[in-house]
């Protein structure tokens, strides 16, 4: 071990990195090695610091934390540590100063919440450090986790000031990093804890397949099996045998589901263990030493060796075969079966996670947070929320602080569960929310007057419901994409703004406003649309630069924080410009396969670069070098007039293995921000002639001549750039385009048209819109005027972000 550690008869300090200590007392003098539910790896390179005795105390001094201490029992005096890139100074207390300013992290579960929970601690603090006490969690003996035999004070310092993708990853070095999670999983799932029937379900599926509303993912609830037994054999929460009533043919049924293109899961809440009324138990019985005749039920107990390889072997595995592709642990019932139990939730997901891994599949479980460390077992399952406007409040928020634990794969009950009433308005911004989440899971409790198919709702919420799970779809080549950064780097795909603009105050204001990516900014937003105005508002801070949102084409400068207001059709959604955005161009894109259709987005007026990752989607080849890579570069120059630009944008061929993508795609290319022009030229360079995915050519969508349309609605530019081969790449220059800015007095025009205001005031508003000399004056005369104060706000939005 190359760990820089300092030790005396009762403590340990391991310098792990120049801003991440381990602090250990033990009275007896020992102290833990073996990995923790936390902390898997402490082999840290070796950290110059200076380690000497003043005045009675011993002072180590990194680059980043200066710490004091007496050599005595852990105490508030004895003991303190200073980050010097923001004086914060933490002395030890209970509970270990995360009090003070902590950011938060994220929470077990949100089961029956309505927008109120308590988070856990985060690693980061407004003060620079943060306190994780690990002196209760397990430790792995190599076989298992089990509970420490000794009681020691185990803490970690986390003086990351205010690098707070650099905090991350440096813990995922102690903590491991994030997974690869299957391609599948970022398409939209359908869930519902009903008792469907083989043939219900299938009828849903062909709905959705005629109403072009692409899904990747069905999960069946509890109701798969059987939960209605003998009541001699207890409740039927827990069960692992097919309801023949709903299910006759379980193969047959999971055999229609992959021929959909469907990823399978099945819910269990395991708790029960295994009853004689399965049809599994005479084999499990055996295994661990039961009399199947007795009809003992077979107790759940994961720390026990032999149930554990029995659940496997005799229940898993066989219906893995069958075609379940991962499950969901739904485990709700606390704690162990004795005071030093290791918490069964843990065991679950370790377990369930390293058999799969050990079978070479890619690993996924859906199942809840089980404390720190929780991140090597993606997919989180967030509990069964209220259907309120306080649930969906609580959730962007909620999702962005889990990143500040290194938890970045939650996936919410989208719509809440149970409780609460029918709102339409909030269902559709529930979905909006969800398609820029990290998992889209539509999902209900089984009231029948409960609904998420979205050709329940009336127009134009269907309308709007449609879109937006089709552009899930189309927006999983760019998540995709940051699911391999959140891998390799550590960059979760969802955090809170303050990761980019630490020193930004105002940027850790903004609860429903996040990071999505690499280059995109959303506000979710989660409050009814205002009566008066017709739009509803979120809080954003919008970072230094030039944004256009995607969906409106409206033009930001930042920096800025202020309310954005939008209509039902869509929420604020912001690209950088230089910012590259990738989509599935197909008509009903397939989350699990590589498309051979994209549209590409720019972010206009700056350069940049984004490289597009894929792979199998399932497997772990890619581990080992099984993917591809294509680069996609803009560049802008200076063009021949006032004002005027030319865009280079250049796909440049794919590096990697090339058989796992299309050897040619279609490509188009979208300018989001840009003004149209008389003398705009459009130059192709190196474009291949078409050629389908086998090499032959498409009869049926021949060429197309290099052609460019103005998108009326967003004023974007849209350059159909036809075949563009994988192996060469394409490119193509733009010439004497302009930079847009908003028509500030046309959306003014249109927010008090459809505003539910006095005709007369309308009219008046436009006197002045005609009689001002310029922005200034008219927005001093608007402050004056009698209208809601909402509607004057969503007016200046449009003056004071450009």
């Amino acid at each position: 071990m190359n760990t820089t550690i300092i030790q005396g008869d009762r403590y340990r300090i391991s310098i792990l990195t120049d801003r991440l200590l381990r602090l250990e007392y033990q009275a007896e003098g020992y102290f833990e090695d073996l990995p923790t539910q936390m902390a898997v790896n402490r082999d840290f390179p070796e950290v110059d610091c200076r380690v000497e005795r003043e005045n009675g105390r011993l002072v180590i001094e990194t680059a980043a934390v200066l710490l004091s201490y007496d050599e005595r029992p852990f105490s508030t005096p004895g003991l303190s540590c200073t980050v010097k890139e923001t004086g914060g100074v933490w002395n030890y207390c209970i509970p270990f100063g995360n009090c003070d300013k902590n950011l938060y992290g994220t929470a077990r579960t949100l089961d029956g919440t309505d927008g109120v929970v308590d988070l856990e601690m985060g690693l980061f603090g407004e003060s620079g450090y943060a306190v994780l006490d690990d002196g209760a969690s397990p430790v792995f003996d190599g076989g298992n986790y089990r509970s420490r035999t000794r009681e020691e004070t185990d803490l970690y310092f986390c003086g990351f000031g205010k690098d707070y993708y650099g905090g991350l990853q440096e813990f995922y070095c102690l903590s491991g990093s994030v997974p690869m999670i299957p391609r599948y999983a970022l398409g939209n799932w359908w869930s519902r804890f009903y008792r469907y029937t083989e043939q219900e379900y299938l009828d849903l599926l062909a709905q959705f397949e005629k109403e072009e509303v692409p899904l990747s993912v069905a999960v069946v609830d509890m109701d798969w099996h059987i939960t209605e037994p003998d009541p001699r054999y207890g409740t039927g929460w827990t069960g692992y045998t097919w309801d023949p009533e709903c299910f006759p043919d379980p193969e047959r049924f999971l055999h229609a589901l992959h021929e959909r293109g469907l990823a399978v899961s099945l819910n269990l809440h395991p708790a029960d263990g295994v009853r004689a009324f399965e049809s599994m138990y005479p084999q499990v019985a055996q295994r661990v030493g039961i009399d199947p005749a007795t009809e003992i039920p077979v107790e759940h107990d994961f720390e026990d060796e032999s149930y554990r390889d029995a659940y496997f072997e005799e229940i898993i595995h066989p219906y893995e075969e069958m075609g379940v592709d991962f499950w969901w642990i739904d485990w709700q019932q606390g704690r162990g079966r004795t005071k030093d139990s290791v918490d069964p939730l843990l065991l679950l997901n370790y377990w369930h996670y390293h058999d799969q891994e050990s079978r070479g599949k890619r690993a996924m479980l859906f199942s809840r947070y089980a404390g720190p460390g929780s991140h090597r077992y993606p997919i989180g399952f967030s509990g069964d929320t209220w259907t309120t406007w306080r649930s969906l409040d609580l959730q962007p928020y909620f999702t962005a602080v889990s990143s500040n634990i290194g938890y970045g794969w939650w996936s919410h009950d989208i719509g809440g569960h149970m409780h609460g009433d029918r709102d339409d308005e909030r269902f559709v911004r529930w979905v909006q929310f969800g398609v820029f989440s990290p998992i889209m899971r539509l999902h209900s409790c089984g009231s029948a007057y409960v609904h998420r198919e979205p050709w329940a709702y009336e127009e134009p919420c269907r309308q709007i419901l449609d879109h937006f799970l089709r552009l899930r779809h189309r927006l999983v080549p760019y998540i995709y994409t940051a699911v391999r950064e959140a891998h390799t780097t550590g960059r979760p795909l969802l955090c809170p703004m303050y990761y980019s603009c630490p020193e930004e105050t105002q940027a850790y204001d903004v609860k429903n406003a996040y990071q999505f990516g690499p280059g995109l900014i959303v506000g979710a937003v989660t409050e009814p649309v205002d009566s008066c105005l017709r739009r509803a508002g979120v809080s954003m801070y919008i970072p230094e630069g030039r944004w256009v949102d995607i969906f409106t084409g409206q033009i930001y400068h930042g920096k800025v924080q202020r309310r954005l207001y939008r209509t039902l059709k869509s929420i604020p959604v912001l690209l950088a410009a230089g910012a590259i955005l990738p989509e599935d161009a197909r008509k009903i894109p397939d989350a699990g396969v590589n498309p051979d259709q994209l549209r590409v987005l720019f972010g206009a007026g700056m350069d940049g670069e984004y490289s597009l990752y894929e792979d199998d989607g399932r497997t772990n080849d890619c581990e080992k070098g099984a993917y591809a890579s294509t680069g996609i570069i803009q560049r802008w120059m200076p063009g021949a007039g006032d004002n005027l630009w030319d865009c280079e944008i250049t796909i440049l061929p794919a590096q990697g293995d090339l058989s796992l993508i299309p050897s040619a795609r279609r490509v188009e290319l979208v300018l989001c921000g840009v003004r149209k022009t008389s003398g705009m030229q459009i130059l192709p360079g190196g474009s291949a002639a078409p050629e389908a995915v086998n090499g032959q050519k498409d009869t049926q969508n021949p060429e197309p001549e290099w052609s460019a349309r103005w998108e009326e609605e967003t004023g974007f530019l849209s350059v159909d750039a036809g075949w563009a081969r994988s192996d060469t790449g394409c490119r193509v220059l733009i010439k004497g385009i302009g930079l847009a800015e908003n028509d500030a007095e046309k959306e003014t025009r249109r927010i008090i048209d459809e505003a539910y205001i006095q005709v007369d005031l309308k009219e008046q508003i436009e006197e002045d819109l005609e009689e001002a000399a310029d922005e200034e004056s008219f927005l001093q005369t608007l402050a004056g005027r009698d209208i809601p104060e909402i509607v004057k706000d969503a007016i200046r939005e449009n003056y004071t972000c450009i």
